[in-house]
């Protein structure tokens, strides 16, 4: 599969898709940040400056501080694929993020998501 289409998407495009999502099920732009910092390791003004200079996936995973180490307790389905089981690293790390917003929207607990 060509993922290069979604590697050099916008992350200032999605950004607020993922609010929205989560916004619609009751949930806070709040929360989507604090699942963001969690997995990536971006804090409030590194990920409004990557939001901001319009940085792609590629570039937002690629710089991101620090990938925590939970990740890879994320797993299920998200878009007919399981996460666990994506060969491409920045691939799934896009694919983690996506099942966190889910997982948000879906109503899980803030815990739950941030697998504590």
């Amino acid at each position: 599969m060509d993922n290069t289409r979604i590697f050099k998407m916008s992350f200032s495009k999605v950004y607020p898709l993922y609010v929205q999502k989560a916004e619609k099920k009751g949930r806070t732009r709040e929360e989507v940040d604090l699942i963001i910092f969690w997995l990536t390791g971006y804090d409030k003004t590194t990920l409004m400056g990557k939001i901001e200079d319009g940085s792609d996936f590629e570039s937002f995973f690629n710089d991101a501080p620090l990938l925590n180490p939970n990740a890879n307790k994320i797993t299920g389905l998200i878009c007919g694929f399981r996460v666990e089981e994506i060969e491409d690293k920045l691939m799934q790390q896009i694919r983690y993020l996506d099942k966190l917003i889910d997982e948000l929207a879906k109503g899980k607990s803030l815990d739950k998501i941030l697998r504590k």
